[in-house]
């Protein structure tokens, strides 16, 4: 076992107080201009983003097959994603999740728990409520409509300076 000299534990507390001291916090126009340059994004539009990709993956897996029940299992896949996301969203946009920071965290993990048992009990439910079930189909909805987030801050409008 290596044994650390007193001279890397002064070494380390050094940088450690060079970078505090490279610490510059921000004016209230340097703020402003860095919200203004970076617009931030609605929970609603990445929820409305992953619908209308969903839908999109539904209609191209039943489109390019033919077969009805691979539409309904990958549209069924991208519910899975958008309803807990909604009501994750609904839940975070309450008035009592903004009361302190406290609440806010408290509120921001148990409504991404609700969302995480929520999604889960759409799978389990999955194979009861869409016959003929293709579980590809269903997972290639799933993720895609997951990955589709990044689309509403792509796609999000910049603002005019």
């Amino acid at each position: 076992m290596k044994k650390i000299a007193r001279d890397d534990v002064d070494t380390f507390d050094t940088q450690v107080n060079d970078q505090e001291a490279d610490f510059k916090p921000l004016t209230a126009d340097e703020a402003q201009a860095l919200r203004a340059k970076s617009p931030s994004v609605s929970l609603w539009r990445v929820i409305a983003g992953q619908l209308v990709v969903g839908v999109l993956v539904a209609l191209a897996a039943w489109g390019l097959t033919g077969r009805q029940n691979l539409g309904w299992s990958a549209g069924y896949g991208a519910l899975a994603v958008v309803i807990p996301a909604a009501v994750f969203a609904r839940g975070l946009t309450g008035k009592f999740s903004s009361l302190n920071p406290g609440t806010a965290v408290f509120g921001f993990f148990l409504w991404e728990m609700v969302k995480m048992a929520l999604s889960l009990a759409m799978l389990i439910a999955a194979p009861r409520l869409i016959t003929a079930l293709s579980w590809p189909a269903m997972l290639v909805g799933l993720v895609v409509t997951m990955k589709a987030a990044w689309l509403a801050v792509a796609l999000t409008p910049r603002r005019r300076q």
